[in-house]
């Protein structure tokens, strides 16, 4: 399954959207300019009263958003966050509606997914897990790559939200496996900065300009989108949050947790998402992930 060329128009539908940090407020952006009536929620009001000036409006709870709104979409930190709009005291699951679609399309525990999904399907709903590559960037684009677990008629429903979203969406199984995917992606990710880091760091300490060994390295076998973008975050010393250290971390942690549930040992991701404790013990977990580089070159400015 992939997505088309152009936008979908969205009128005359009405999407729920519960989490607007980084990622989730581009998202709701791009959902009302398509035509949505976008019904939003948040933790914390800010983000909601940007939106609602907007035009989009607002629902002081996950289940006044399920009482609104027949298509909710997640877009929240982690898993913790995730069950607790769920199942909380007003929840979204005590109020979906029969028919209702939730997608969840932040990075969420495997296992969790497939339990929430049960609790769901329960009520005569339907579950998508949806997880995203792209970063800010790619939300604010709606360029965002979206890794898709459920079934065909859910994918098919959900398939003009993620046209506005995306620029490719895969339908990788059954519930839960958009997830799994997710969890490759964060696992190949997250070792690539940590090569990039090793390697600029080695030719900084060597008195090479790192940023013309990346400019060599570009267009050769050890290119990469990591090296073109997050290599570029350490030359320039920027790193303003695209993704957060302390969202890589933890979604490497999720792949390690599912790894040990197959009875599997990843050790360079165990190295990796160490790496990133290190950083965020020394106060940097809310810098991008670029800032890898500081745990492997402290000196790095």
């Amino acid at each position: 399954m992939t997505t088309t060329d152009q936008p979908s128009s969205l009128h005359g539908l009405t999407i729920g959207f519960i989490g607007l940090g980084l990622m989730g407020k581009p998202m709701a952006r791009n959902l009302f300019s398509a035509g949505a009536d976008v019904v939003v929620h948040n933790r914390s009001r800010g983000a909601v009263d940007e939106l609602i000036r907007d035009g989009m409006r607002s629902a002081l709870s996950p289940a006044a958003v399920a009482d609104e709104a027949d298509i909710v979409i997640l877009m929240l930190s982690d898993t913790p966050a995730v069950q607790a709009v769920m199942t909380q005291e007003r929840g979204l699951l005590g109020n979906l509606q029969h028919g209702a679609l939730v997608i969840d399309m932040g990075t969420t525990d495997t296992l969790t997914t497939r339990e929430l999904a049960v609790q769901v399907e329960a009520r005569g709903a339907s579950y998508i897990d949806a997880p995203v590559s792209g970063g800010t960037l790619g939300a604010q684009r709606g360029e965002l790559v979206i890794m898709a677990g459920g079934n065909t008629a859910s994918l098919l429903r959900a398939g003009p939200i993620f046209d506005v979203l995306g620029k490719q969406t895969t339908h990788e199984g059954e519930v839960g496996a958009g997830q799994v995917a997710k969890a490759a992606n964060q696992i190949i990710v997250g070792l690539t900065i940590g090569a990039v880091s090793e390697a600029l760091a080695l030719a900084n300490k060597a008195g090479v300009d790192p940023a013309r060994v990346r400019d060599a390295l570009a267009g050769g076998f050890a290119d990469s989108r990591i090296l073109e973008l997050h290599g570029k975050r350490m030359v320039d010393h920027s790193f303003d949050p695209g993704g957060k250290c302390t969202t890589q971390r933890k979604d490497l942690d999720q792949a390690l947790s599912l790894a040990a549930a197959l009875g599997m040992d990843l050790p360079a991701t165990a190295l990796s998402r160490d790496l990133y404790d290190r950083l965020i013990t020394e106060g940097h977990g809310e810098l991008d992930h670029a800032a890898l580089i500081k745990a492997i070159d402290p000196d790095w400015s």
